[in-house]
């Protein structure tokens, strides 16, 4: 079979995910090509598939229009990438499309007449139920009402802030003769033949959904990197914390965040993703990147931004993850890991040092955590690349 995974950029997690797929069905001895943007070639060095550029919106203005809350892809755009997307399918000829966060690829695979699964996340899917209200992100209105104000606020407008955001959508699918969503997000982010939630089974769990909506598990990526030789020679009387904001967290609490936890007494070992490193911090051992599972399996405790990627990395090792929160997407992932006991959310427009420490400080102390955790790890354990991959073949 032919395989065309197309990797839209926004965030690395939207590279990621498509590269260990690319790998998984490679070595399963189907033909694959993966369209990434080039930004990312660093990523798929001496790959043993092809590789064709993709012409995507930047991070940058991926990141400004999430921090604004305004929908994250304008009319235009995702019009100019059905055309795009188009010349891109008929120059693969694939038998499958996967897609990761490529919005417009439910018009362009219908129109060539391509069966296409979308990789997402359980949250952001129809069939799951949120466990209360939906948390507050931060947003210009959480800078100066209180979180218990702006809460059931946000909840207010919600719908109406969500069915803008639809609006780009629902009008390009609307030219080319599908159909709108109406006002549902969720409709938006998981229109496909099929949907592959990338999350851990037994954490999130969908209602009433039909069979071509699964959790098949996470897709672990590390870089190809191997651990500095100071990750086997760390204080052996210390807690040990991993901490990576990675390319999506708040680049300037990278710094407040190390200082913290070293002032605390932790080890720190630290992924800076490109970010400034804290340097000259005592007990803070940096490196631009780690091997992240690794990295996962020396520490105690994991502290990143909250998304899926790190959080995954954290409980696939066994270990209880805090996450510093900012985007939506990130606090509806910690919502339903510290539901299940096995991380806690610190808000990044509420940051404060001690109330990062009291959040370590309980995990460490709490066994519970860590037994939770693990029982994660064994989960996760089964759910090799290959057998997710296998499961998407089956959708």
């Amino acid at each position: 079979m032919k395989i065309l995974l197309v990797a839209e950029g926004a965030t690395l997690a939207h590279v990621s995910r498509p590269l260990v797929l690319a790998d998984a069905f490679t070595g399963m001895g189907h033909e694959v090509v993966l369209a990434a943007p080039v930004r990312y070639a660093w990523t798929w060095k001496d790959a043993p598939f092809e590789v064709m550029p993709l012409d995507a919106q930047s991070p940058e203005i991926f990141a400004r229009r999430l921090a604004a809350g305004d929908p994250l892809y304008d009319f235009a755009t995702l019009d100019r990438y059905v055309d795009l997307d188009r010349t891109l399918i008929r120059d693969v000829r694939p038998d499958l499309i996967v897609g990761d966060f490529r919005l417009s690829l439910c018009v362009s695979a219908r129109l060539e007449q391509v069966r296409y699964v979308s990789l997402s996340n359980a949250y952001w899917s129809p069939y799951f139920v949120q466990s209360g209200a939906w948390p507050v992100p931060d947003l210009p209105l959480t800078r100066f009402l209180p979180i218990s104000v702006a809460t059931p606020l946000f909840n207010l407008v919600r719908p109406f802030a969500f069915a803008q955001h639809a609006k780009p959508m629902n009008a390009l699918r609307r030219k080319h003769g599908l159909g709108g969503f109406g006002r549902s997000l969720q409709a938006v982010y998981t229109d496909a033949d099929a949907v592959a939630y990338c999350d851990v089974p037994s954490l999130f769990k969908l209602r009433d959904a039909p069979p071509n909506h699964r959790v098949i598990g996470p897709l672990l990526w590390s870089p190809a990197c191997e651990a500095p030789p100071w990750m086997r020679t760390l204080p052996p009387d210390k807690s040990v914390v991993y901490m990576t904001l990675g390319s999506s967290g708040r680049a300037d609490l990278v710094q407040p965040i190390a200082a913290a936890l070293s002032e605390a007494g932790h080890v720190v070992l630290m992924s800076t993703a490109g970010a400034d490193a804290a340097a000259q911090i005592t007990n803070v051992y940096s490196a631009r990147f780690l091997p992240g599972l690794d990295a996962c399996r020396v520490a105690d405790v994991v502290v990143c931004n909250g998304g899926s990627p790190t959080t995954q990395q954290a409980l696939a090792a066994g270990k209880p993850v805090l996450g510093v929160a900012s985007n939506l997407d990130q606090f509806l992932n910690m919502q339903t890991l510290e539901g299940a006991g096995v991380g806690e959310v610190v808000r990044a427009d509420r940051f404060t040092p001690s109330g990062l420490i009291a959040g370590v400080s309980n995990m460490l102390a709490h066994q519970g955590a860590v037994t939770r955790a693990r029982k994660c790890a064994d989960e996760m354990s089964a759910l090799s690349s290959s057998v997710v991959a296998a499961q998407i073949l089956h959708l």
